[in-house]
């Protein structure tokens, strides 16, 4: 059995998903400015419902960002503190392929333009093939996320499109009226209101924990994209138990 805690606070969204071989139990809110009251107590409530002790988990996963800098804080924060306590790995999951997956798994279409608002006037970006694998098990079903356009913080126009048909999705079209302007092809569909979630960055999560693509607690570090951004590695306050 695999048994993965997921957590991401990288938007106003607020969510925590358990997968435990491939079914995900997952609590998801739209919660601007309540992360930090409310992360804790929302894995608590998973944990238990699923009758799960946090040392029972193999590797606890976030939403590394990019994001919102003080979320990606918050998530980043948190992770170390319980992997530190309970001697776990951790899975940090890019919060834009996490929307490509949402994406995939709503249309079934498999290439993606993913994009954040960054504010400023900026967005975060990212472009992925996404694809249904065969698990470990050979009947469990996992899912490919492969990069075609590397993470990047960029002025909407200058966006590029890639060049063969895809969709969008993410809060960084809400720029679409540029976009539309100033891509030289546009994409099939946007999936505007789609935001990263613990669920998908916990199916993600299972494929990297095989692959062993795991860091220690003290490198579960928030990615932020802008230079001027940067995290102090502390090490965790909370005490192993």
């Amino acid at each position: 059995m695999v048994a993965i805690l997921a957590l991401d606070t990288s938007t106003s969204a607020c969510s925590v998903a358990l997968n435990i071989d491939g079914v995900v139990l997952e609590d998801f809110r739209m919660a601007p400015r309540q992360h930090n009251d409310l992360i804790l107590p929302m894995v608590e409530q998973i944990l238990q419902q699923a009758g799960v002790a946090i040392q029972d988990l193999d590797a606890i996963a976030f939403g590394r960002g990019p994001g919102s800098f003080t979320g990606l804080r918050i998530s980043a924060g948190i992770v170390q503190g319980l992997a530190y306590g309970a001697d776990l790995p951790v899975i940090p999951i890019s919060t834009l392929a996490a929307q490509a997956l949402e994406g995939f798994q709503k249309t079934g279409l498999h290439h993606w333009l993913s994009a954040l608002d960054a504010r400023m006037g900026e967005i975060y970006v990212a472009g992925y093939f996404v694809d249904k694998v065969t698990g470990g098990d050979k009947t469990t079903e996992r899912y490919s996320v492969k990069t075609l356009l590397d993470e990047r913080v960029i002025q909407p126009e200058r966006l590029e499109a890639l060049s063969l048909p895809y969709q969008g999705v993410g809060s960084g079209w809400r720029y679409d009226e540029i976009l539309t302007g100033l891509l030289p092809a546009q994409p099939e569909q946007v999936l505007v209101e789609v935001a990263p979630r613990a669920a998908c960055i916990a199916q993600l999560a299972i494929v990297a924990f095989e692959k062993g693509e795991t860091v220690s607690a003290y490198d579960a570090i928030p990615i932020y994209l802008r230079d001027e951004i940067t995290w102090e590695k502390q090490a965790p306050r909370i005490g192993k138990r």
